[in-house]
């Protein structure tokens, strides 16, 4: 049997469904009903909803050793995909314990239990910088600490420490850092923030690059890494590079909206999560947009996913696949 963190979200959802598919016997973690009846929504959407029934839930929080025992009775392998995204840094404290704290502990015991393989979806957040004229990034990039990162950033580089610490006592893993996420099935999660602002036409963009891939792609890939006889290494996942003006005009186009009109540029940028951060502060609202958000949206980084291609013959789908259809699923649940 297979546990899975994170079976309520994008990421997590995908991989049970790939999962049972496979006849694999699957359990699945949740904090509370309504989080299950997201996925429900999303198998029904596959029109996959008896595999939904095939699912063993155990209720348990990441900072809950007790109730985490009781789901790895029985266990095999673990994939751990449940994670706190934030970039509020008043989440700071939630983010450390969710993602680190929370990794520990599964890290922990699926030594304990003697876990065959454990894989850790991580995020090319967590991945280092580089200062090559090139800009490109991939496994081998080191982390600079003497850089900002956002809170979520160093929790997530915080977390795959502790699955490498858990391999130096014997765990085998695999640590997969997707880019942006795209998938249709959650309305309200990630990567569809780019949907709804499209749809209130959004009038600003910048040039600045980010990773992006499919959310189909990320599970056949973990799959793929756990099947196999790899072990204790770690896997950039991105489709491509696209400047967030070249996928946000294709989303446009592809929703028969505007296109963003209007470069933020870097100043631009700064005034805005300052400004952001003061009305936050005024009417104790959550921050929309702040300093790593305005600093991401301006970086340059090129990510390269050439080592999970070799060992897996992989072959990504490209954007311009997948966006529609999760065009299509938005209009449709309009």
């Amino acid at each position: 049997m297979k546990l899975v963190t994170g079976a309520t979200g994008m990421v997590g959802a995908n991989l049970v469904l790939k999962l049972l598919e496979q006849n694999t016997k699957i359990r699945a973690i949740y904090r509370n009903e309504d989080s299950i009846n997201k996925t429900l929504s999303f198998f029904k959407y596959k029109e996959k909803e008896t595999l939904f029934y095939k699912i063993e839930w155990v209720k348990a929080d990441l900072c809950d050793i007790p109730a985490l025992e009781s789901a790895f009775e029985g266990i095999q392998e673990v994939y751990h995909c449940a994670a706190l995204v934030s970039f509020d840094p008043n989440d700071e404290r939630k983010l450390r314990q969710t993602n680190i704290e929370g990794t520990a502990n599964m890290v922990n015991l699926s030594i304990a239990y003697g876990i065959n393989k454990f894989c850790y979806v991580s995020s090319i957040a967590a991945l280092g910088e580089t200062l090559s004229p090139d800009k490109t990034i991939d496994e081998k990039t080191n982390w600079n600490p003497e850089l900002y990162h956002s809170d979520y950033a160093i929790t997530k580089y915080g977390a795959e420490m502790e699955v490498w610490r858990g391999t130096q006592e014997g765990l085998k893993a695999i640590i997969v850092n997707p880019g942006i996420i795209f998938g249709a099935g959650f309305r309200y999660e990630g990567s569809n923030e780019f949907f709804r602002k499209i749809e209130k036409d959004f009038p600003f963009y910048t040039k600045g690059l980010t990773g992006i891939i499919a959310v189909e792609d990320v599970v056949e890939i973990m799959v793929q890494l756990m099947q196999n006889d790899q072990y204790n290494e770690k896997f950039v996942l991105v489709s491509e590079n696209l400047t967030y003006q070249e996928l946000l005009t294709y989303i446009a186009e592809q929703m028969n909206k505007k296109p963003p009109y209007i470069y933020a540029n870097p100043l631009g940028s700064k005034i805005a999560w300052r400004l952001d951060a003061f009305i936050a502060f005024i009417t104790r609202k959550k921050r929309s947009f702040t300093k790593a958000l305005a600093i991401s949206s301006h970086t340059t980084y090129t990510y390269k996913s050439t080592k999970v291609k070799k060992t897996l013959a992989f072959t990504f789908t490209p954007y311009t696949t997948y966006i529609p259809k999760i065009v299509r699923y938005h209009r449709s649940n309009k």
